[in-house]
This record gives C-alpha cells, sequence and structure tokens, in this order.
C-alpha cells in the first residue's frame, strides 16, 4: 500500500513509492484486457432447409472476429472452417453470421462451434451447438433431400439419400444416368450433380435403389432460367385506351406454379398483352419466377402510338375493267382521322399493291382490271400524322369483273410446195378471252369480193387452204385471211394475213447455224425496209416436210434481234428458223437459220457396205436420216476390228507414218557417222585415180559373162559369197567392155520387175550418184516399159507412193526412146507421195545403148551396172544433182579434206 507522508524530509521516498503504484496500475489493466476477449455464448442455429441456409448467432462482447468451425457429427468430418468478422447488434447485443450449405440440411448432423479472436490470440472454444439432421437412428423411411428444387441452368446441385432402418444403400440415379455416390453418415449418402442442363417441363427425376436394385425414395429438380422479355411497346387502337404487348424470349422451362409472373404497372397480367383503359404515356413492364426477374419500360405520346384496327364488311361493285371497293370502321373516332390505305389485289398467283389517302377513308376505286377475272382483295390503313406503323389486314374479299369482247387472234399460215397450206392461229389466252370462246369466223377475201366465210369452233385452231383452188374464183395475185374470236358479248377485231397465190421460184436465202444460249436461241438480222409493220420469227421441226406444227413470234418495226424461247425445244432436234417481213403485201423470206438446243450423239448408224478391188477395199455408206442425226454431222470415224479390239484408222495411219520417219532418220543418223569416220580413206582413194595393174581392184562381172557352175571367163576367178544378180570381184581390169543386165532378160528370173523382191549388196564404198545406167536393147524397149507400169502394188487404204520424175535428156545423149515412164498408179486412197528427180549418171554409155533404165529410187535397183570408182578424169568439172540421200552424203564427205 502506498503511504503518504506530510513531513518534507519523506519527499524522495514517496516518488518511488507512486512509481511503483503506477506500474502496478498499469499491469492490472493489461491483466484485465486480457481477461476481456469472451468465450462465445449462447448459441443459436436457424435453418432455412429450402434455401440450404444456417443463421448462427452468439454472445461475443465487444469482440469483432471469431473463428466458426462446422463439422458433421456422426464422422467428425469438417465442412467449414474459417475466420469471419462479424459487428454486434446494437439493439441485441448478438452477433450473426449465415452460412449457405452446398449440401441440404437434411442430410447429415451438423455440429457448430465458435471462439473469439484478437489477432493471435484466441478465447477458448464455445459449447458444441448441434443441428440435427434427418439422419437419425429412430428414422425408419428412406428420404431424399432437396426437393422440388428449382435451379438455374448451369448450376451445381447435391442431393442425398437417407436409408430408413434396416436398408441397404445400392444406388443413385440423376435422370437415367448412374451417379457416383459418397457416404455423409452412417445412414446418408450424396452425389453432386454439375453444370446442370434445362429440365423438361416436368422436371428431372432423381431417385435412389437399395443394394437389391429396389427403389426406395426420389425427388424431382426443375432446371431454367430466369425471365427475359423483351419488345415492349403500348400503341392505341381506338385513340382513348392503351394496348401494351411484349415478347416472352427464351423458354424458362419453368411452368405450372414455377411459371414466370408479369404486370404493368403494378398491374397482374396473366398474358404477354394487356389492355389500360386510359392512355398513361408511362408504362413499366416487371418479368419474375423462382430463379429472378427483368424490368423494361415504354413512354410515348397518343397521336404517336395510332395502330388502326382492320377494315371490316368488305364489299364491291365490279365491271369488265374496273372495281369499288368499300368498308366499315369498328371505331367512330377514325372519321375524322387522316389515313393512309394499302390494297392489296391478287388474281391467279400474281399479286398488285395500290395506296390511297383520306380522312375517314372507307372506299377506293381499282382500275385496270381484265374481263371475266376472279379477284381477291385486302385492305389495311394507317396514320398519315406520325406514322408509326401499318394495321392489320383485313379478311380477303373476292369478287369477278364482268364479260367483254376477246381481243383479235394471232394469226399466221404454213404453205406447201403443191399450193395448199394451212391458215392456223394462236388460241387466246384467258386474258385474251375476256369470256368463254365459243368459235372462230375465218374469211377469206381478195380486194375483188368475198371468196369464202366460215365459222370454226373452238377448240380448232386451224383451217386448211388450196391455192389452186382459190385462183380458180379470183384474178387478184394474193388473198387476204382474216379471223376474229367470237363470245358471248361478241367478235373481236379481225387479225389478217396475206396469202400469195403464186407462189415464186426464187431461191431462197442460205442457212446460218443458231446456237441455243441459256433459254433460247438469240437471232438478229438487219434491217429491212419493207418490214412496215415488224416481223415474223416462224419454228417448227426440220424432219417435217408436210402440214407441219409452226409457231411464230411477231416482232415489232424497228427491232432487230430476239431470243427465241419456248418449252417445246427438246434436245437432238433439229430446228428451222424463218424470218419474215411484214407490209401490206405478201410476208417476204428474209433470213434462214438452223439450230440444235442441244446436239446429241446419233441415234442410228450407217449402213455400210464394201467392195472388193484387187488389193484396196472401198467403202460406201448412205446418209443418215436427219431425224437420226440429232446435231450437226462433222465427219465419220472408219474403224478396223483386229479380234476384238476396234482401230480408228486415220489415228493409226498417222502413227505408221510417224513411226516409218523415225526409223529412217535414226538409220541416216547411224550412216552418216560410220561414213563419216571412214571419209580418210574414200577421199584418198578419189585423189589417186591412177590404177596399177598390179593391185587388185573391184569390178562388176555382169552375171551373163559367168557360167552356170559359177565360174568366171577366162581365168578369172570368181567369189562364189556375192549374190547372183550382181557379183563383185577382186582382179585386175581389163580393158572388156561391160555389157548391163536387160531389165527384161529371161536368164534370171529374181531380175524381173515384176517381181517385188530384188537382190542387192551393200559395201563401205559410196558411189557417186543416186541411180545407176541401164544399156537397154533397143527391141525390147517397149517391154521395159511394160514391166515398169506393172510395177503398181495394190496398198488398199493409201500407203506409200513413191513419184519418179525423169529428167530432161541433153541433145548430145543419143537416146533412142524420149518418152517419159510412166507414174505407177495407186488403185485405192491416196497418200503420201514424195517426189524424186532422176538422172542419167554415165551419159557416155548411155549414147552407146541408145536407151535409158529408170532407177526405182532406192538401193534396191534391179541388175543395174556402175563402177564404184569413177575415174577421175571423166567426171571432172560434170556438175551433179540428186535429191537422194546417197548424193548428198557423197557430196558431203568428198568436200571434207584434210
Amino acid at each position: 500500500m502506498c503511504c503518504l507522508s506530510v513531513s518534507p524530509n519523506s519527499k524522495p521516498a514517496c516518488s518511488s513509492v507512486w512509481l511503483i503504484c503506477v506500474l502496478l496500475g498499469l499491469s492490472a489493466v493489461h491483466t484485465h484486457g486480457i481477461d476481456v476477449l469472451h468465450v462465445p455464448q449462447q448459441l443459436s442455429l436457424s435453418p432455412n432447409m429450402y434455401t440450404q441456409q444456417l443463421s448462427i448467432s452468439w454472445l461475443g462482447g465487444p469482440a469483432t472476429t471469431f473463428d466458426l468451425m462446422i463439422f458433421r457429427t456422426e464422422f467428425n468430418e469438417t465442412v467449414f472452417y474459417d475466420t469471419v468478422s462479424v459487428t454486434v447488434n446494437q439493439v441485441t447485443g448478438r452477433h450473426q453470421w449465415n452460412w449457405t450449405s452446398a449440401v441440404p440440411l437434411e442430410c447429415a448432423s451438423l455440429s457448430i462451434k465458435i471462439r473469439s479472436r484478437d489477432g493471435e490470440t484466441t478465447s477458448k472454444w464455445s459449447n458444441t451447438e448441434i443441428l440435427q439432421g434427418s439422419d437419425h437412428a429412430s428414422n425408419k423411411k428412406s428420404q431424399m433431400f432437396p426437393q422440388d428444387k428449382v435451379q438455374p441452368v448451369g448450376a451445381n446441385t447435391t442431393f442425398c439419400c437417407i436409408m430408413g432402418q434396416g436398408k441397404g444403400f445400392g444406388r443413385i440415379h440423376y435422370g437415367t444416368a448412374v451417379m457416383k455416390a459418397t457416404q455423409i453418415s452412417t445412414q446418408s449418402y450424396a452425389v453432386t450433380v454439375v453444370n446442370q442442363g434445362p429440365s423438361s417441363s416436368t422436371g428431372t427425376n432423381v431417385f435412389c435403389l437399395d443394394d437389391s436394385s429396389e427403389p426406395l425414395t426420389g425427388a424431382v429438380v426443375f432446371v431454367g432460367y430466369p425471365p427475359l422479355p423483351s419488345d415492349f411497346v403500348c400503341e392505341t387502337h381506338d385513340l382513348i385506351s392503351a394496348v401494351c404487348q411484349w415478347t416472352v424470349g427464351r423458354d424458362t422451362h419453368l411452368t405450372g406454379k414455377r411459371k414466370t409472373h408479369y404486370s404493368v404497372n403494378n398491374r397482374q397480367q396473366k398474358q404477354k398483352k394487356c389492355r389500360v383503359p386510359q392512355w398513361e404515356g408511362n408504362w413499366t413492364l416487371v418479368a419474375e419466377n423462382r430463379l429472378g426477374q427483368y424490368s423494361l419500360t415504354d413512354s410515348a405520346e397518343l397521336s404517336h402510338r395510332v395502330n388502326p384496327v382492320a377494315p371490316a364488311n368488305l364489299s364491291c361493285s365490279a365491271h369488265a375493267w374496273n372495281a369499288t371497293v368499300r368498308w366499315h370502321w369498328k371505331y367512330s373516332s377514325y372519321s375524322s382521322l387522316a389515313l393512309d390505305c394499302q390494297v392489296k389485289l391478287s388474281s391467279h398467283g400474281s399479286c398488285r399493291n395500290y395506296t390511297f389517302s383520306g380522312v375517314g377513308l372507307q372506299s377506293v376505286f381499282l382500275s385496270d382490271l381484265y374481263p371475266d377475272e376472279e379477284y381477291s382483295v385486302q385492305v389495311r390503313c394507317g396514320a398519315q400524322q406520325n406514322f408509326w406503323k401499318w394495321g392489320t389486314w383485313s379478311e380477303p374479299f373476292s369478287f369477278k369483273t364482268s364479260t367483254y369482247v376477246p381481243d383479235a387472234p394471232d394469226v399466221w399460215m404454213w404453205m406447201n410446195k403443191d399450193n395448199t397450206g394451212q391458215l392456223v392461229w394462236k388460241p387466246l389466252t384467258r386474258r385474251q378471252s375476256h369470256g368463254q370462246i365459243t368459235s372462230y369466223i375465218v374469211t377469206l377475201w381478195s380486194l375483188e369480193e368475198k371468196l369464202n366465210y366460215m365459222e370454226i369452233f373452238v377448240p380448232d385452231t386451224s383451217v386448211p387452204i388450196n391455192l389452186t383452188q382459190i385462183t380458180a374464183f379470183s384474178s387478184d395475185s394474193k388473198v387476204i385471211a382474216s379471223v376474229a374470236a367470237k363470245n358471248v358479248e361478241g367478235l373481236s377485231q379481225p387479225a389478217t394475213v396475206v396469202i400469195p397465190l403464186h407462189l415464186t421460184d426464187v431461191d431462197p436465202p442460205a442457212v446460218s447455224r443458231a446456237v441455243y444460249l441459256d433459254r433460247g436461241f438469240p437471232l438478229s438480222w438487219q434491217s429491212n425496209a419493207n418490214a412496215t409493220c415488224g416481223y415474223v420469227v416462224e419454228w417448227y421441226d426440220a424432219t417435217c416436210v408436210w402440214d407441219c406444227h409452226v409457231e411464230w413470234m411477231k416482232v415489232a418495226a424497228g427491232n432487230t434481234n430476239v431470243s427465241m424461247e419456248s418449252e417445246n425445244f427438246q434436245p437432238g432436234v433439229r430446228y428451222n428458223f424463218s424470218l419474215y417481213s411484214c407490209s401490206s403485201e405478201a410476208p417476204e423470206l428474209l433470213q434462214r437459220w438452223q439450230g440444235y438446243m442441244q446436239e446429241l450423239v446419233p441415234s442410228s448408224s450407217v449402213s455400210l457396205s464394201t467392195t472388193q478391188e484387187g488389193a484396196d477395199v472401198l467403202l460406201t455408206w448412205g446418209e443418215i436420216p436427219v431425224v437420226s442425226t440429232r446435231g450437226f454431222l462433222l465427219g465419220y470415224n472408219i474403224y478396223i476390228r483386229s479380234g476384238a479390239q476396234l482401230t480408228l484408222l486415220a489415228d493409226w495411219l498417222i502413227l505408221e507414218i510417224l513411226a516409218s520417219l523415225g526409223v529412217t532418220a535414226l538409220f541416216l543418223v547411224v550412216v552418216t557417222l560410220i561414213c563419216y569416220k571412214k571419209r580418210n580413206c574414200i577421199v584418198h582413194i578419189v585423189e589417186k585415180p591412177e590404177w596399177d595393174s598390179s593391185k587388185e581392184v573391184l569390178v562388176v562381172i555382169p552375171e551373163e559373162d559367168e557360167d552356170e557352175e559359177g565360174q568366171g571367163i577366162g581365168d578369172e576367178p570368181v567369189d562364189t559369197d556375192e549374190p547372183t544378180s550382181l557379183r563383185y570381184y577382186n582382179q585386175v581390169v581389163d580393158d572388156r567392155p561391160i555389157r548391163p543386165r536387160f531389165p527384161g532378160s529371161s536368164a534370171s528370173s529374181t531380175s524381173s520387175l515384176d517381181s517385188a523382191r530384188t537382190d542387192v549388196t551393200y559395201t563401205g564404198i559410196q558411189t557417186s550418184g543416186s541411180s545407176l545406167v541401164f544399156q537397154l536393147d533397143p527391141q525390147n524397149s517397149s517391154e521395159g516399159h511394160q514391166h515398169q507400169t506393172d510395177l503398181s502394188v495394190s496398198c488398199g487404204g493409201g500407203g506409200y507412193r513413191p513419184q519418179m520424175q525423169r529428167r530432161a535428156p541433153s541433145d548430145d545423149m543419143g537416146l533412142a526412146s524420149p518418152e517419159p515412164f510412166q507414174e505407177p498408179q495407186a488403185s485405192s486412197a491416196e497418200g503420201y507421195k514424195p517426189q524424186n528427180s532422176w538422172h542419167l549418171d554415165s551419159p557416155v554409155e548411155a549414147g552407146d545403148t541408145g536407151s535409158l533404165a529408170p532407177s526405182l529410187g532406192s538401193p534396191t535397183s534391179v541388175a543395174s551396172t556402175q563402177f564404184l570408182l569413177p575415174d577421175g578424169d571423166e567426171h571432172v568439172g560434170e556438175k551433179r544433182q540428186s535429191s537422194s540421200a546417197a548424193t548428198w552424203l557423197t557430196n558431203l564427205l568428198s568436200s571434207t579434206k584434210p
């Protein structure tokens, strides 16, 4: 205890005592602060089973921070533990905090305890308060929670099945799906469905089965959307009240007592449309269901929202070409309202719209109608001033116009080559008839008098005409035919066509090709001065020649093109198109065309016949009828059958020619390369023509100088390896004259020109020309000519035919037979014929013989004689020309000197 002293000497001691007292007081205050962190008392639990929310309240003193723990009582499983800040209620002095459970509160008993917290300092835990669930042991009935839950689309929902006493758990179904269950107490099992989709109007079933798959209990969940209306608008029909309407929007999937409720300006509405007795100018729509609510507003002046009702009681006064339509209004206030009205007029699928204006409009006049036509009419109106929208259409009203005289028919004619023909006209359409057509009146007349009068009853639209008979009754050069249509109202204006009584033999214009494009044949022509009333284009099947079904089109004067379109055009049919001028005289043919809508392959083959002509075969065939061509013929393909295969002849000939040319070119290249490598040897021999009698050279010994055993003349050795028709020998050259073999000699059949076989020996030594010279026996010259002409070979189908042209001989040759040789003739089709020029290689020897044997232009010359190595002195300065490959090659090698 602090002491007080009044003695002055005791002052320092008392100061120390006071300091100690202050420290002790502060310590006591601190100790009292610790004691203020009270343990929460009087816990109270208030559950809301539908919302699954638990309200917890307690007495916690001045503390504002608490630790709160919630756990399942039976399994001691913590489901919530957190530090929360809660302020004290100044009226009750209690703290309150709400917790929403993911699991229905009925599923398992929950225990709750709380403690106060101040920073790191906490009080002791409060007494545990238990929220008893439906899973207690005394429960004998199985149950499932939640019941009739309403959830938004996409939410997660936990369901639990509480097993009745003595029941074993099996499984839980959500709709048709089996869910994975978790045990949360001895008797309770739970499943969680995530991201739920919208349910049907009756909801989605959730049910529980026991361990023997027997159903125990179940629940229904309703999954949907909150309301979302749109297009909220108010308008007036009677210029007094307001009619408000809106669009419901998406389907909420909630019906019955869970459906959406609507209210307009706090007036409950059962429909999506309501009527407000008086125009208020401002309106508010509220839509609400179990998942939420949505609001829309609208405001406007009455004159800006006038929507007239549909006209009523329509009537009509109809005539042939016009009609008057009348109606009545439901509200008398419309009599002073300026209106715009639309009239929709329909007839046989076509529709026309008219617009009329007026104050209190109640009738309209419709013009440009067709006689004897059925019409349907509808009317709707809107306000002229501050136009808001068109009102509702009236009910359709039907009426029919009266009949009238028909239009004039469209007349044309068809003439055959024997002065007979037809007068034809197009049947009038429904809108041209103006009533039922009963007949047509046909009149033939000339400038002198009426020739004929007849009445043709429908459905006929043509009459035959005979110009020969008409000519007998009229001396005029033409006759005018007229046709008039008749119905109950009378006759139409007559339509006329001028028919010439004497057909001229003027050649018709040439036929051009007409091409079908898009939907018709586009035709164009030059303007004609005689076409004072236009043109007529007719067309018909080109296969028809007598009383044809002709169609035509009238073209106004000044037009020079038209597209001929018709539903009757068929693929594969040729059509003739003719252009005529229209005038006061008979029609004049100006131009002609032919064309196909679509060309097809011919429908029949040709009739083929063959004729054997030696080695050739002549093919002949007849023309295909126009009806079978089905297109313009471009030519014929000829095929050769080889077994089961057909080969196109003309493509095959081209391949043979190309192959032959390729082989020939390859052969010439090979020969050129070989000769080019041997050129030094050949030039060396030509440049040294002096002969040494002591050396062997090549000489040609005619076959006549050999005996039958193959022995040479005299002591000369014979080279028996050479062919019998032309032998080459290694021997010293003597001065004997060389006797050439005659083409007509009978000594050897192998040398006859009548045979296709020739014998030849090729050597590496080149001759100076491409042809050899024969000395012909003048007595046998005609025989030689005969052999030459018999050389023609028939190749059937046109093969290779060489043409030989003999060069004109010079005067110093002394030829005894100046006639040129005849060209071999082919017995069949023409083929490829190259031309060659021929000349004599040795004019001196030719002069001795007095006759010329032509070469066949080939290295297979028959029984020809020629020095292989010519004398250089005899041939110096001589100019030689030849188109053969051998001459060109010799000149090339001769000009190549080292």
